[in-house]
């Protein structure tokens, strides 16, 4: 019979016994049917155990440990127990008074001069995730909120729970990826076995005739052997075809600029239709931690962000359609007409365009035969467990870079963030460029670029170039990922719509004076394009600034937009 598995540990350190003691009861009380809690009153004794429960190998779901001890500060500690538990959540209890800037200075660590800065720095580090003060009561307002926002983060990356698709594969199958990734970026849980495994091997087993590409086993036992991504989705439960001919709104994308579109027409009203080729999220939906969108101080992943944006948008009665995207729109006489991909049409009376940029290809020898296998675009979160205790690198320089640098460092043994210029500071966040400057694990390489990738079936080697002194020096590579700038997805759009001549739209006052003042044709509205009717959103846009805070305000935005481009409508004379 099998042993169960031992209960995830919440682990206290406070040098104040008596802390310790009601602190750890606390935490019994709303938590201990699932968790251990333990204690410890020495810094010193905290390491040496965390160690020992590592050895053993226990989980440790959470560590808070008060800043003001006098052998070593809670943030060092926190930062110390990374090498041991990198999967816990890290919180940091302080003293209530220690919130006001003037408080009790004299008794902060080195040359910090505010809790505040040693808060912030943590953060930046990776090293403190949230904070907890002290005294916590009462539990229901101070101490369980925290505590619990922590652990569902916990939860959602390491009790994944019952996998409803399981895969039977090679894992540097390209087509292997195509689908993880799939699964992966739509929140659906999943399991991966390589054939050669015991488990792969057996879910084959049930075939008379095993295919070369990916198998997929589906929860009420129906196994797909020769599929299309819209088959898979429609399989898991998603919405590959809209339910209505037509929309008062369609809004391309879903990303942050078309959630937020999303959010705002249905809830006013709009009988609103989302179409979307890849992903929930979009490109932001990858990002490991966000941390400076308005109102989430510890930060929040992009595909967390994506689902509750998602789910609020769909309470709100929109109507999301997904591995069907836009690939064609025209003005018609019953007003917009929308392709979508599998070849059907919707009418619409106005269009959101929030279809946002994908990554610019990397031309190097031996790339393109790898992609999937050891070469991705973007973070590719999925290859994370695959990495693990591999050399990895990342190409580009931006924000993107940096927070896949961070989330990889806490399994790969090195990750190498090869950059093109001489500084990561004119691209890259400032607190990304502290956090990679304080994780051991991330390196940076300036002045580099891959000049070939190598490998039998899957990357084994790169080929890294000083662009200062054309030297060449070949590496060890698992994994490498390509972040470098992007290109608006808008090759799919008429003519009629403008764009600059980097393939962004432009709307509005941006548009050429022959667009605004076409005759007949009302003057465009802030983020109207060229075709009325037809707003754009997020980065897709000319002039964004290409952050999420933005593309979901311009999303927002363009919904008034849109009312008054339909006010518009019926008011003007009929033809």
């Amino acid at each position: 019979m099998t042993e169960p598995a031992a209960q995830p540990i919440f682990f206290v350190v406070d040098e104040d016994p008596t802390a310790v003691e009601t602190l750890v009861g606390d935490l019994e009380r709303r938590f201990q049917a699932d968790f251990q809690v333990m204690g410890e009153t020495s810094a010193q004794a905290a390491l040496e155990r965390l160690g020992a429960l590592r050895e053993s190998g226990e989980q440790v779901a959470l560590i808070i440990c008060y800043e003001s001890m006098r052998a070593m500060p809670g943030s060092e500690l926190l930062a110390r127990s990374q090498s041991t538990h990198p999967d816990a959540k890290r919180i940091l209890l302080i003293d209530y008074g220690d919130m006001f800037p003037a408080a009790r200075r004299v008794r902060l660590p080195g040359s910090y001069t505010s809790m505040l800065e040693v808060i912030a720095h943590g953060m930046a580090l990776g090293h403190v995730e949230y904070y907890l003060t002290k005294p916590w009561r009462p539990r229901q307002h101070l101490l369980y909120p925290v505590v619990g926002e922590a652990l569902a983060a916990w939860t959602r990356l390491n009790c994944p729970g019952f996998a409803p698709v399981r895969i039977a594969g090679d894992h540097w199958d390209p087509r292997s990826f195509a689908v993880r990734d799939a699964l992966k970026r739509n929140s659906v849980p999943y399991a991966f076995y390589d054939r050669g495994s015991p488990e792969g091997a057996k879910l084959l087993q049930q075939l008379d005739d095993v295919p070369g590409n990916p198998v997929i086993f589906l929860a009420g036992g129906r196994v797909l052997t020769s599929y299309t991504r819209a088959d898979v989705a429609e399989a898991v439960g998603a919405r590959i075809r809209p339910r209505l001919d037509a929309y008062d709104l369609v809004v391309a994308g879903a990303g942050p600029a078309g959630l937020s579109a999303a959010v705002y027409g249905a809830s006013e009203g709009l009988s609103t239709l989302v179409l979307e080729s890849t992903a929930i999220g979009g490109q932001a939906g990858t990002s490991s931690r966000i941390r400076n969108f308005l109102g989430f101080p510890a930060g929040i992943s992009g595909g967390e962000l994506a689902d509750r944006a998602y789910e609020q948008a769909w309470m709100f009665g929109a109507e999301f359609v997904l591995m069907n995207g836009a690939t064609g729109l025209s003005a018609g006489g019953d007003g917009l007409q929308v392709t979508l991909s599998g070849g059907s049409q919707v009418t619409a009376r106005a269009v959101v365009l929030a279809t946002g940029v994908r990554y610019r290809q990397l031309d190097a020898p031996g790339i393109a035969g790898l992609v999937g296998a050891g070469v991705f675009y973007g973070s590719a979160l999925s290859e994370a467990p695959a990495v693990k205790d591999q050399d990895v690198f990342i190409v580009g320089a931006g924000n993107s870079a940096g927070q896949t640098a961070i989330y990889l460092a806490r399994s790969a043994r090195s990750v190498t963030l090869l950059v093109r210029g001489d500084s990561l500071a004119t691209s890259m966040s400032d607190y990304l460029v502290t956090e990679i400057a304080g994780t051991p694990r991330v390196h940076v390489r300036l002045h580099t670029e891959v000049a070939a990738a190598r490998g039998d079936h899957r990357l084994t080697e790169l080929v890294l170039r000083d662009r200062a002194t054309g030297a060449d020096e070949t590496m060890p590579a698992a994994a490498l990922f390509v972040m470098i700038g992007a290109t608006p997805h808008t090759d799919w759009l008429p003519g009629d719509v403008a764009r600059d001549r980097h393939g962004f739209i432009l709307t509005g006052r941006d548009l050429p004076g022959e667009d605004r003042a076409k005759a007949g044709q009302p003057v465009p509205l802030p983020l109207e394009t060229s075709l009325p009717g037809v707003f754009a959103a997020g980065d897709v846009h000319a002039g964004s600034a290409q952050r999420v805070a933005s593309a979901v305000g311009e999303g927002s935005v363009a919904v008034p937009q849109v009312h008054q481009h339909l006010q518009r409508q019926a008011t003007q004379p009929a033809r």
